[in-house]
């Protein structure tokens, strides 16, 4: 029984498909994009020499090109702030006088006890503060 290239190529394709599935590694995938270009170019009738560039060029093209664009959008992703990191950086209304020993201020529309970053600091009820950490339950304020 003898079977046609593109065949091959098709089969070679699975068969480094099956690795990108096992080791979540995008290189093998892009092979195996490179080996369904192979595939193609042998179906189209071109020889060996064809086929083999056909699959080099792509597999190169795209890790060239997607590996880039991959790196820069996972590093470049800023991370989603969540729970008491989301509270950092907002602005609170005191409610009763903060200063270094205490306080209670209203921060996204919950009361919080709070306490200046600066021990000599103080905001009375009214002045708008800006949280700059939150230590257990008590936000520092600054």
């Amino acid at each position: 029984m003898d079977i046609d290239a593109w065949v091959w190529w098709l089969i070679g394709a699975v068969g480094l498909g099956i690795p990108l599935v096992l080791t979540a590694m995008p290189e093998f995938g892009m092979f195996s994009v490179g080996a369904v270009a192979g595939a193609v170019t042998a179906a189209l009738g071109f020889g060996i020499v064809a086929q083999v560039l056909a699959f080099v060029v792509v597999s190169v093209a795209l890790i060239a090109v997607v590996r880039p664009i991959a790196a820069r959008h996972r590093d470049g992703r800023p991370g989603l702030a969540t729970g008491v990191d989301a509270l950092k950086g907002r602005q609170a209304v005191v409610l009763e006088r903060v200063d270094g020993n205490g306080g209670r201020i209203k921060l996204a529309g919950e009361v919080w006890s709070a306490r200046t970053l600066d021990t000599g600091q103080s905001f009375e009820p009214g002045e708008q503060v800006d949280v700059v950490d939150i230590d257990g339950a008590t936000a520092v304020v600054m």
